[in-house]
This record gives C-alpha cells, sequence and structure tokens, in this order.
C-alpha cells in the first residue's frame, strides 16, 4: 500500500515537472479536497487549474522543478496512506526558491491509487 502510494505520487510530480495539467488530474481522486492554510478548497472535477499555472509559477516563484526530499508513510490502512511530503521548488539553476512539508492523503478507489487530499 505504501509503495502503490508512493508510486501515485511520484506519477503526479512527473507530471507536475513536465507541465501536464491533464496528467496531474490523472493522479488525483475528485472531489479533490486541498486545505491550503485555513482555507478549504474542493474540485469536484478534473480542470481546476489555469493554463498558464506553470507560467505563472515560474514567473512569479522562479520555479523550474520540484523534488521531493521524504514520502513518509504517517497512516495507513489498506486503501488510506497518509503521507508527509517534504520538498523543494528549485530554479532552472538547481538552486531552491521554497521549501515544503505537507501531509498528502493517497487513496485506493474505482480500481486505481490516486491523491484525495492535500494539506499545505
Amino acid at each position: 500500500m505504501i509503495a502503490e502510494a508512493v508510486r501515485c505520487v511520484e506519477a503526479f510530480t512527473d507530471r507536475f515537472n513536465a507541465r501536464d495539467l491533464a496528467g496531474m488530474d490523472a493522479h488525483l481522486h475528485f472531489p479533490h479536497i486541498i486545505l491550503s492554510g485555513e482555507q478549504l478548497v474542493i474540485w469536484t472535477e478534473p480542470g481546476n487549474l489555469p493554463a498558464s499555472f506553470f507560467e505563472d509559477l515560474e514567473r512569479d516563484t522562479g520555479w523550474a522543478e520540484t523534488r521531493y526530499q521524504r514520502k513518509d508513510a504517517v497512516l495507513v490502512s489498506p486503501r488510506k496512506v497518509h503521507l508527509v511530503v517534504e520538498y523543494t521548488r528549485n530554479r532552472a539553476d538547481g538552486s531552491v526558491a521554497s521549501n515544503h512539508s505537507n501531509l498528502w492523503v493517497v487513496t485506493f478507489d474505482g480500481g486505481r491509487w490516486g491523491i484525495k487530499q492535500r494539506s499545505y
């Protein structure tokens, strides 16, 4: 279960780094829940990020690539894995633009593993 959940997160990140919005959505379960600070965001279906998402991220932060340092399971059940993920958003020259530590919940639903919830 843990290995499958981690593979899902890695596949999501591969699509993120490839700037592939539809590919990222393919690794999410919907409704998809995001707790950003105190704000609860619920995506009911794919296609919630604007087409300019990656251009905006690059312009605003210098982002060129995301790299994970940790993906540690902290709660596991047969159909759900809670992962603490730590990652950096890096600039094109490899320098770190920002560090992040989040809680992601990956679930097995509809015959596949997908990211159901993220907390930032």
